[in-house]
Protein backbone atom coordinates (compact mmCIF):
# COMPACT_ATOMS: atom_id res chain seq x y z
CA UNK A 1 0.00 0.00 0.00
CA UNK A 2 2.85 2.40 0.74
CA UNK A 3 4.20 2.11 -2.80
CA UNK A 4 0.79 2.95 -4.26
CA UNK A 5 0.50 6.02 -2.02
CA UNK A 6 3.92 7.30 -3.12
CA UNK A 7 2.93 7.13 -6.80
CA UNK A 8 -0.39 8.80 -6.02
CA UNK A 9 1.50 11.60 -4.22
CA UNK A 10 3.79 12.07 -7.22
CA UNK A 11 0.74 12.21 -9.53
CA UNK A 12 -0.98 14.81 -7.34
CA UNK A 13 2.20 16.91 -7.25
CA UNK A 14 2.46 17.01 -11.04
CA UNK A 15 -1.25 17.80 -11.42
CA UNK A 16 -0.72 20.90 -9.29
CA UNK A 17 2.55 21.73 -11.05
CA UNK A 18 0.95 21.72 -14.51
CA UNK A 19 -2.13 23.84 -13.69
CA UNK A 20 -0.76 26.90 -15.56
CA UNK A 21 -0.20 24.80 -18.69
CA UNK A 22 -3.71 23.40 -18.48
CA UNK A 23 -4.99 26.98 -18.23
CA UNK A 24 -2.96 27.94 -21.31
CA UNK A 25 -4.25 24.97 -23.27
CA UNK A 26 -7.94 25.34 -22.41
CA UNK A 27 -8.68 29.02 -21.78
CA UNK A 28 -6.05 31.10 -23.53
CA UNK A 29 -5.65 28.99 -26.68
CA UNK A 30 -8.68 30.59 -28.34
CA UNK A 31 -7.84 33.12 -31.02
CA UNK A 32 -4.71 35.03 -31.94
CA UNK A 33 -4.06 36.24 -28.39
CA UNK A 34 -3.77 32.63 -27.25
CA UNK A 35 -1.14 31.93 -29.88
CA UNK A 36 0.97 34.88 -28.72
CA UNK A 37 0.61 33.92 -25.06
CA UNK A 38 1.55 30.30 -25.68
CA UNK A 39 4.56 31.23 -27.77
CA UNK A 40 5.68 33.80 -25.19
CA UNK A 41 6.03 30.93 -22.73
CA UNK A 42 8.15 29.02 -25.26
CA UNK A 43 10.36 32.05 -25.95
CA UNK A 44 10.81 32.56 -22.20
CA UNK A 45 12.00 28.96 -21.79
CA UNK A 46 14.32 29.37 -24.78
CA UNK A 47 15.77 32.58 -23.33
CA UNK A 48 16.47 30.86 -20.00
CA UNK A 49 18.16 28.00 -21.87
CA UNK A 50 20.39 30.37 -23.86
CA UNK A 51 21.41 32.30 -20.73
CA UNK A 52 22.29 29.11 -18.86
CA UNK A 53 24.22 27.76 -21.86
CA UNK A 54 26.21 31.00 -22.13
CA UNK A 55 27.02 30.84 -18.40
CA UNK A 56 28.12 27.22 -18.73
CA UNK A 57 30.38 27.99 -21.69
CA UNK A 58 32.02 30.95 -19.89
CA UNK A 59 32.70 28.70 -16.90
CA UNK A 60 34.21 26.06 -19.19
CA UNK A 61 36.44 28.69 -20.80
CA UNK A 62 37.50 29.98 -17.36
CA UNK A 63 38.52 26.53 -16.16
CA UNK A 64 40.32 25.83 -19.42
CA UNK A 65 42.24 29.12 -19.17
CA UNK A 66 43.24 28.45 -15.55
CA UNK A 67 44.30 24.88 -16.33
CA UNK A 68 42.04 23.38 -13.66
CA UNK A 69 39.79 21.48 -16.05
CA UNK A 70 39.67 17.75 -15.38
CA UNK A 71 40.62 15.95 -18.59
CA UNK A 72 40.09 12.39 -17.49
Amino acid sequence: MLGLNIFRLIGDFFEVLFIPFKWLRLDVAKGAAGWWTSNTVNWLFLLILVVLFAYWMTQCATFLREGTEDRA
